[in-house]
This record gives structure tokens, sequence and C-alpha cells, in this order.
């Protein structure tokens, strides 16, 4: 698998305009911990500028996985909260497991009010199995960054029969401000020489879920995974896009002189050509999976 490099497009591998659509969400195996381990660098950051999710995930959660009032929802790499939150609030009873410390420390903080959910720091790779299994197994935006020899057989081994190992991700998509992601790609150019040229987000239809379907089915631990989809445009002024950027691991991975100049460079494509804001189009795809 190639290696991971920063660009317009977060946490993903190179690749050209002439290739399949790449994924995001694919950290090169030699550089997966390392990479796994910015976030917790500047967890506020984090907090403040990743975006949650679309309400109605939340609504498929329930109906596809069975993540309704009372369920047991063991929750792998909750970050601060981004779907902890929400899930509590509809009565869901949450174990969260999230490795960085400050990040846990921020989810603590943001499920203050959330008596039935709790936060553990660990690596679940390593993490105890509580006793009780669970209904739900959940990872949102996180299942990549789990050891692949052992992410779905130990969220098989956490649920009940029948349970839903359910799993959220994200890709960055054509639409939004177009151009600015055709622009953009000659500051990622300039600071990172290895990046290839002609790289531009694929259309929605064409990222494929296969990869994900198929290693769940390798397990021999679960039934078909259905999946759902979703398109959201977020807009951003300067600030906050760039804020945005700097929770993503490739970013945060460069060398310091060079992300400075890739960050001056993006903003001032944004100031100077788009007015101060941009829009970028998400595609989050749910895929569900229940125990056999």
């Amino acid at each position: 698998m190639p290696d991971n490099r920063p660009h317009n497009r977060p946490d993903s591998p190179p690749g050209s305009s002439a290739e399949p659509a790449r994924r995001d969400d694919s950290p090169a195996e030699a550089r997966r911990v390392l990479l796994s381990r910015t976030f917790d660098d500047d967890a506020e950051l984090y907090d403040r500028a990743r975006p949650g999710y679309p309400p109605e995930l939340y609504g498929d959660l329930a109906d596809l996985a069975g993540a309704v009032p009372g369920s047991r929802v063991l929750e792998i790499g909750c970050g601060t909260g981004q779907a902890t939150v929400p899930l509590a609030g509809r009565g869901c009873r949450i174990t969260a497991v999230e490795a960085g410390p400050r990040m846990a420390v921020i989810a603590r903080r943001n499920l203050a009010e959330s008596p039935a959910a709790e936060v553990v720091t660990a690596e679940f790779e390593s993490w105890p199995l509580p006793a009780e299994p669970f209904d739900v197994v959940l990872a949102a935006t996180a299942f990549h960054w789990i050891d692949p020899a052992v992410r779905v057989p130990r969220a098989a081994e956490a649920l009940r029969p029948g349970g839903a190992l359910a799993v959220v991700r994200s890709q960055h998509v054509m639409g939004g401000t177009e151009e600015f992601f055709v622009e953009v790609q000659r500051c990622y150019e300039r600071f990172d020489p290895a990046t290839p040229p002609g790289l531009r987000p694929p259309v929605a239809d064409e990222v494929d879920n296969s990869d994900h379907a198929e290693e769940v089915a390798r397990s021999g631990r679960f039934g078909r995974t259905v999946f759902r989809r979703y398109e959201r445009d977020l807009t951003y002024t300067t600030a906050e896009y760039l804020d945005v950027l700097r929770t993503y691991s490739g970013h945060r991975a460069l060398p310091e002189a060079a992300r400075s100049g890739l960050l001056a460079c993006v903003a001032g494509l944004i100031d100077g050509r788009h007015g101060g804001r941009v829009t970028k189009r998400y595609l989050i795809e749910l895929g569900v999976s229940l125990r056999r």
C-alpha cells in the first residue's frame, strides 16, 4: 500500500485521476500507528474543528444496528465524542474506548451530562472486553486506525449473537467549490514534492466500499454488510478550513516549515480567489453487519 502523504484529502494515499478512486481512510500500515497518534497532540482543535455526522445516520443506526434507547453500545475510537454525544442523547448506554488521553478527557467533558456514557482511555486491541456482550460495536471514522488483524474478530467477540458492527467512514468527494480543489493542488505539489500531479476528489458514485464488506465477510463471524450513504456540503471560512486541515494526520506529519507554507498557500488561495469561503462535499457511509 502506498505511503500516506498530505494533500487536499485527509489521511489518504496518493493517486491520480487515471487511477480508481482512492479512499481517504486507507493509511499505509507502516505508518498507521504513528499517524493515529497525531490527533491527540491538539485535542481541543480536533473537538472544535471536526464536523459531526448527519442526523439521518443516527436514525439508520437505530433501524439497522439497533442503537436504540437502553441498548449497550461499545464505541471504538470515540475521539472527543462527535458521534458519542448524539447517541447518548438518544438514550444509548455507551462505553467509549479512546486511545488518546487528551481526546478522552474532552470526550468525558462533552458527556458530563450523560451518566449512561463512560469513556475508557485504552487501545481497543488490548482493552479487556467485559463479560457482558454489547448490542452494538460502533466505529465512527476510526476503524481504519485499528490493527487490521484484530479489529473485526475483536468486534465479534464483544457482541452478542445478532448484535451489530456499525462502521462509519468519511470521504471527500467531488462537489462544493470544485475549482478550489483543482487550484489548491498546486499548493500541495509545491510543499510536498512527493504529491503526484492531477489529484482530484472522486465522484461519490465511484467510491467503492467493497473492501470493508469483504474484510467483514472473511471473518466468517458476520452476515452481509448493509450500507447507507449520505452526502453533505459544509462551508468554511478561511480560518475554519485551515483548522480542519490542521486536524488531518497527513498534514500534521509534515515538517513544520512545509506545513506552514502549505497552510499559507491554501489561505492565500481562499482569500484571494474565493472570497474567504469554500465549500467541501463529504460522503459519509454507514456499514452495518450483524453477528452470526
